[in-house]
């Protein structure tokens, strides 16, 4: 997708948000290569994921919600890291989860809302390389 927004309660099937150049993205959960190839957009994964997640990676930026501590050994380091979430990452993602809420109903969305101050350090960011030294170039963090 090179633009537009999905909300989906629900778990997404194996690739994911593959090739994402650009859109918005929010499910309750991946399979297999979730955001492989990613150039653009970003990806809010409200679950657990499949092997291989972020492989091939260049652009974009996907949070995951990782309340078991799972999900690095599910992530792909070829080409993104993983990283904590900052101020601005969780303002984004708050926002994210009340738009999902509101247009899915999504008990889990709500759930992390009710309490987001616990919640916050569950939440892992996938930064690919390049976009972060194409961001830094250019000022940005």
């Amino acid at each position: 997708a090179i633009s537009g927004e999905l909300f989906a309660r629900g778990r997404a099937g194996e690739r994911f948000c593959v090739r994402n150049s650009g859109a918005t993205a929010v499910v309750e959960g991946a399979g297999d290569h979730c955001c492989e190839y990613m150039t653009g957009g970003t990806a809010l994964i409200l679950g657990s994921t499949g092997r291989n997640f972020g492989a091939g990676m260049s652009g974009g930026v996907a949070y995951v919600w990782d309340p078991e501590g799972s999900f690095p050994s599910q992530f792909n380091p070829e080409l993104a890291d993983l990283e904590s979430i900052n101020d601005a990452d969780a303002e984004k993602i708050r926002g994210l989860l009340e738009r999902h809420e509101n247009l899915t109903g999504s008990t889990r969305a709500k759930d992390i809302l009710r309490d987001f101050g616990a919640h916050r350090s569950c939440f892992r960011k996938v930064m690919p390389r390049d976009y972060r030294a194409y961001l830094e170039s250019r000022g940005g963090k």
